[in-house]
């Protein structure tokens, strides 16, 4: 190769070891920078003609190449941000640009861009945005169904309407009713007494002059808010009163009231419930306010009045044996547990993304929806994604199509750190450094023997 060759050499070995200061200063500068994956350098070299004998080859030359470090998770440090998230595992967030804002509505560019930042805000139009400027996208999901609607992914936007009330139709209880209940007119001794007094109140409502003799003589079964179809609350008390003892063929019977609140009827009958002699519940019949529904397991209501709030069409259901006499001592109804399915009108009030990547609201009313799907997109040769501003990627012909169909979990309040570690770099930087020097004394040498060359014939 001689000594000219030997020049070439060294400066295309300052050339590859330039190149890989200039990665090392890149991965030492985005340290610091979430979702960011350094760039190694990997030397190959160029060998130059040479003869078919051992002795007649020559070294040749080097050339530097960039190596992408996708594959390589970065560090997961946890963020008390809700909306903060991190990818563990393979795959990228399908992010987009903003591209223009037309009568004050931001449009966005047709390509899909790809990053592992997820420091995404919600901003005040309510898009999630990163510290980059991308913007998530995601599958926007039905209310009702929760499941996504089509196929294309849109920008994530939080829309800050309110959800409309819904009506209760549905009282889930469950209690056990005493054999003998504690009853004011209990006398400790004759079951007898403990039984409502039907002679003076009657057999169905409860007027509100029998109002004090119908408490004295019933038990209370707890209470529950429910909803009417515009959201308006009714608080519904609840309180059972027995009405026969078990003799011969008759079983212990209970008659169930809800109240009515200031109104006249004070107490509302909505039926009657047997109990046989092993404590579980049989026949149910017709109250004055309620009808035995279809399957036999609870009532329908179809409407009832708290106050001047009127709410229609309610089910009442005892199913699964939730409603049960056993004995107890304390002649109290026990293991009392109401829960209804109405809401009133909520606004959002929290965001935040569960384990599956969903996007979910939180409301005022303690209601949850969930919003949007976050996908994640996944590639057959992602090393050859293009490298793009703000630690993202573009997908080029080499790195195959995005797909949406795998790909890792998501980790919400929580970031995934750089991938480059400044230790590392630092050692690296050594190393370049001491081979850049070293390439510029072999420059340094070969001008020195090509001047003794020169100085031969002086």
């Amino acid at each position: 190769m001689g000594i000219y060759g030997a020049i070439n050499a060294a400066v295309s070995g300052l050339s590859a070891q330039a190149q890989a200061l200039e990665n090392l200063s890149g991965n030492v500068a985005n340290s610091q920078t979430t979702g960011y994956k350094r760039l190694d350098t990997t030397f190959s070299d160029l060998v130059s003609g040479g003869g078919a004998t051992q002795s007649a080859q020559v070294s040749g030359t080097t050339y530097a190449t960039s190596r992408a470090t996708n594959t390589v998770q970065g560090d997961i440090s946890a963020n008390d941000v809700d909306t903060y998230l991190a990818i563990n595992g393979e795959g990228y967030f399908v992010v987009t640009k903003a591209n223009d804002v037309i009568d004050g509505s931001t449009t966005f560019a047709d390509t899909n861009y790809y990053t592992r930042a997820g420091d995404f805000e919600i901003d005040e139009n309510g898009y999630f945005v990163n510290s980059s400027g991308y913007y998530l996208t995601g599958y926007e999901l039905d209310p009702d169904t929760g499941n996504a609607i089509g196929d294309a992914v849109s920008v994530v936007q939080i829309d800050d309407q309110p959800i409309a009330a819904e009506a209760t139709n549905t009282i889930n209880y469950q209690a056990n009713l005493p054999t003998v209940p504690q009853t004011e007119d209990y006398d400790g001794s004759d079951p007898d007494t403990a039984l409502l007094d039907t002679a003076t109140v009657g057999t169905d409502d409860i007027a509100a002059a029998d109002e004090q003799t119908f408490l004295d003589g019933s038990i209370t079964g707890g209470s529950v808010t429910i909803y009417n179809e515009n959201g308006t609350a009714l608080n519904v008390e609840v309180r059972w009163a027995k009405t026969a003892n078990a003799a011969g063929a008759t079983n212990d019977t209970w008659s169930l009231y809800m109240s009515s609140g200031d109104n006249d009827p004070a107490w509302l009958e909505i039926g009657n419930a047997e109990f046989d002699a092993t404590g579980e519940m049989g026949t149910l019949t017709a109250g004055a306010n309620g009808t035995v529904n279809a399957a036999g397991t609870g009532f329908d209501i179809a409407t009832i009045t708290v106050g001047d709030v009127t709410a229609t069409n309610i089910g009442v259901s005892f199913a699964n044996g939730s409603l049960t006499q056993y004995s107890d001592s304390n002649g109290v109804a026990s293991s009392v547990d109401i829960d209804q399915n109405g809401y009133p009108a909520g606004e959002v009030i929290g965001i935040y993304v569960d384990e599956s990547g969903r996007i979910n609201a939180t409301y005022s009313n303690s209601q949850v929806r969930a919003l949007y799907e976050v996908p994640l997109a996944t590639f057959s040769a992602e090393q050859n994604l293009q490298r793009i501003d703000g630690a993202a990627f573009a997908a080029t012909p080499t790195s195959g199509e995005a797909d949406m169909s795998g790909g890792g979990s998501i980790i919400a309040n929580a970031l995934e750190l750089s991938n480059s570690d400044i230790a590392a770099e630092f050692s690296r930087l050594i190393v370049t450094q001491q081979a850049y020097s070293a390439n510029t004394r072999v420059v340094t040498s070969s001008d020195e023997m090509l001047d003794d060359a020169l100085n031969m014939i002086r």
